[in-house]
């Protein structure tokens, strides 16, 4: 278990590949809200108690998990019959930016480096972040695992992305939360990989994985100098 990241060799790096929640954004949101908020409107919506609510869904839970459907809002939104992105939306208050990651985003761009955000969230879900936070704008492309059609931890995603975003999988660096999307990360070739530690601002840090590992993104930003080439001339 490798435990604390070293810095990255940024002079090595031309590509950064960014999972949003529960690296970019605190992952606390969506455990309250599939946790907490939702078993307990869904109770309401069926006159049932909570752990009867929960009881219905847990099945569904284990069934879809690591698969697309997992991160679907329209299969949820069906299985449940429950309008979730509505609920998504009277909650989005609850929606924020772990801290400091718009300063490494910031310091990222500035570097010159291309900068991706690749995020299993289903596609309205992203834009009710986007449309609270602002994500979109501090990144030269965004990609859903529903426009690869498979999630991040799929070995098929990984060929996809790279045909719609081209990169060079030496000279790249990915951060992510989860274990599973970091070793199929792992397993295309991506030089250099993270595992966030933190994901839940409040909460404690997770124990060390195969990965380095941080608690917040700024800790990759020692060392972030512009790019070697950035600056020189095209030419005699």
């Amino acid at each position: 278990m490798q435990g604390h990241a070293h810095s990255p060799d940024w002079q090595s790096i031309d590509t950064v590949l960014l999972d949003m929640d529960g690296t970019l954004l605190d992952l606390g949101f969506d455990n309250l809200f599939w946790e907490e908020i939702l078993p307990r409107r869904f109770a309401e919506s069926r006159g049932v108690s909570l752990d009867e609510a929960r009881r219905v869904m847990r099945p569904i839970f284990e069934k879809t998990h690591g698969t697309l459907d997992w991160y679907c809002l329209d299969f949820w939104s069906r299985a449940l019959a429950f309008d979730i992105a509505a609920l998504k939306r009277a909650m989005r208050h609850h929606i924020a930016w772990l801290p400091e990651s718009r300063g490494f985003l910031a310091k990222l761009r500035a570097s010159g480096r291309r900068t991706v955000l690749v995020t299993n969230a289903h596609p309205e879900i992203f834009a009710i972040k986007d449309a609270q936070l602002g994500i979109r704008r501090h990144f030269d492309a965004v990609y859903t695992s529903f426009m690869m059609g498979a999630p991040k931890e799929s070995a098929d995603f990984w060929p996809r992305l790279a045909k719609a975003e081209p990169f060079d999988t030496r000279r790249t660096l990915f951060v992510d939360d989860s274990p599973s999307v970091l070793r199929a990360a792992k397993a295309h070739g991506i030089g250099w990989i993270y595992a966030v530690r933190r994901p839940v601002r409040s909460g404690p840090a997770r124990a060390a994985t195969e990965f380095p590992g941080v608690d917040s993104v700024h800790e990759l930003a020692a060392g972030l100098a512009p790019r070697a080439d950035r600056d020189q001339p095209a030419g005699p």
